[in-house]
């Protein structure tokens, strides 16, 4: 059974689902220009760092330059991201984590948007900057790491 090129239908859905749980690893691609696959190449390293790269690559696909809006795209079973959602790889390493649990959300035919799902996304980004502060060596990640979650711990008081 091959992973289906678009995830859209309930058939699609339920075979992509069906796949994920059997263990399906998507080979990760990367389509733009030359410094943003750099930047999202030092963002994967990082979510391997975290031991997040199974997860990742069980729900994303590809990564996409464009000059929009960041943003999931579940039919495609990719994130189209812009040149800033890449500038910190720690930064966007935790937004492929979160885009991923979206993703999973959508497969499991839960409500992926909204309040109450985004509450749950950004917890499995904070869970992964907590991973990649224990695990990586590098003072510069540690302190990045720190920094952001304590952005996301301001940010959910106001909640």
């Amino acid at each position: 059974m091959e992973f289906p090129v678009r995830v859209y239908t309930e058939e699609e859905v339920r075979s992509a689902r069906k796949l994920v749980q059997a263990g399906y690893r998507h080979p990760l691609i990367i389509k733009g220009g030359i410094k943003f696959t750099a930047k999202v190449n030092d963002a994967i390293e990082l979510v391997k760092v975290a031991d997040y790269y199974d997860f990742l690559t069980s729900f994303i696909r590809q990564i996409t330059e464009i000059d929009g809006l960041t943003q999931l795209r579940e039919a495609d079973v990719s994130i189209w991201a812009n040149k800033f959602a890449v500038k910190n790889p720690v930064d966007a390493a935790s937004l492929f984590v979160q885009k991923a649990n979206h993703m999973k959300e959508y497969l499991e035919g839960k409500l992926y948007y909204g309040g109450s799902a985004e509450k749950r996304s950004v917890e499995k980004r904070k869970d992964f900057l907590k991973s990649l502060k224990e695990r990586s060596n590098r003072q510069e990640v540690i302190d990045e790491c720190e920094r952001l979650l304590k952005m996301w711990e301001e940010s959910s008081l106001v909640y």
